[in-house]
């Protein structure tokens, strides 16, 4: 019998592991810089959590969570994203009563949501993500953007589109929800199954549609940027002002709505813009969730955040030909002659590795020659041949494969001599 991977998974493989670690080492810096925290939650949580903090509406929530019941009756669902997870991580510890706000938070790692597979998306997929809880300035806003923004650029990405726009207050959403009933309803028999339930319960997800996204309607909907109340209007010009100082550009777009419930005020994706990257651009997704803490169960607390997809940001890499620089270079390779060698080779290569040396050896007892292309192919700097000789001596020829010079070292000055050389 012969297993495969789930469907809608992937094994990463070494050669593919060590850009995904650069990946992590690069966002873990930029997270620092900022000065944003890592927090690391469960894969599952109480299923309740997710029907309250994404929202019952969304089709996270109603077609995409797996969804399961434990021995004690209880149902847990496995994580489809990072922010209910960390807000109830907020609100449990109380970290509305630390001394410094807003709490910066991070988090990476595997989420799951049950979807068709296609470029860049799986069931199973690494999120990286931030939240920033506890203040309603503007400016935090335009923090979290830029972090985001950071995160592609310092990769090198650079056919990016931030595109923006304000979900408004209550009031402001209010307004909006009357005019798109009053603008859908007449031909909603039209529209697609999921899009007929969502006109009472919540017509703004009708925009965020795949399946009707051509409809004429769709085009003249309502812009809920016409029915910001001024408090409103003034945080979303106040938002483009610090984004404006920053020298981040930016695109408006009324209709972006995002796909989850909890989103107020500003909302905002980053996209590709390469050719050949496909037709699902989005590479990040964000925005402020004002009144997600008091949904959970805390006090009456703002909060910003965003999350992207790792495997997305790895396909927009491969559109625009970035090769990440990975070193995985092999700093030595022994090679042994006959047994008694490989003993002192396993002996040499414990003392190098103890000193930050990447070392290896043979370990199917090959032929020299094959060991030596063996160090070839690992990329190996310096070659060591130990034999009958080298024994009786104690010292061995440190050979540079690049240029091929040998220099004779002893045994006891190998450690200082390869670190005298890095």
């Amino acid at each position: 019998m012969s297993f495969k991977v789930p469907r809608g998974t992937q094994d990463i493989l070494p050669e593919q592991s060590e850009k995904w670690q650069l990946i992590e080492e690069k966002i873990r810096e930029l997270c620092r810089v900022y000065r944003y925290n890592e927090i690391r939650t469960p894969m599952f949580e109480s299923t309740e959590l997710f029907q309250r903090g994404v929202g019952d509406t969304t089709d996270i929530v109603q077609k995409e969570m797996y969804t399961f019941d434990d021995r004690g009756g209880r149902s847990l669902t496995l994580r489809p994203e990072g922010t209910a997870s960390a807000v109830r991580a907020y609100v449990e510890h109380k970290m509305f009563g630390q001394p410094d706000q807003p709490v910066k938070l991070s988090y990476m790692g595997p989420m799951f949501r049950y979807e068709r597979q296609q470029a860049g998306r799986y069931r199973q997929f690494v999120q990286f993500g931030v939240e920033a809880i506890g203040s309603a300035d503007p400016a935090i806003d335009a923090e979290v953007i830029a972090l985001a923004m950071d995160v592609y650029s310092t990769l090198g990405l650079k056919d990016l589109k931030l595109v923006l726009n304000s979900l408004g207050d209550k009031e402001t959403r209010d307004a909006h929800r009357a005019a798109l009933i009053g603008h859908f309803e007449p031909s909603i028999g039209e529209f697609c199954s999921d899009c007929q339930k969502r006109l009472e319960k919540n017509p703004l997800r009708i925009l965020d549609c795949k399946v009707d996204a051509g409809h004429p309607l769709m085009v003249s909907a309502p812009a809920l940027t016409d029915y910001l109340t001024e408090d409103s209007a003034v945080y979303f010009a106040k938002l483009k002002m610090y984004l404006d100082t920053l020298g981040i550009a930016y695109e408006i777009d009324p209709n972006l709505v995002r796909g989850l419930d909890y989103y107020n005020h500003t909302a905002f994706e980053i996209m590709s813009t390469a050719s050949g990257f496909g037709a699902i651009t989005t590479l990040c997704g964000g925005g402020r969730y004002n009144g997600l803490v008091e949904d959970i169960g805390g006090p009456d607390m703002p909060g910003i955040g965003f999350a992207l997809s790792i495997e997305r940001l790895l396909l927009a890499l491969e559109a625009e030909g970035i090769e990440l620089n990975v070193n995985n270079k092999l700093d030595v390779f022994v090679v042994a002659i006959d047994a008694e060698a490989k003993v002192k080779a396993a002996e040499l290569i414990s003392s190098f590795r103890a000193k930050g040396i990447s070392a290896d050896m043979d370990y199917i007892d090959r032929k020299m020659k094959a060991q030596m292309k063996a160090a070839d192919r690992l990329g190996a700097k310096y070659v060591l041949v130990l034999g009958e000789m080298e024994l009786a001596e104690a010292a061995v020829n440190v050979k540079t494969m690049e240029t091929g010079d040998q220099q004779k070292v002893a045994f006891h000055d190998l450690v200082n001599y390869l670190l005298e050389q890095k």
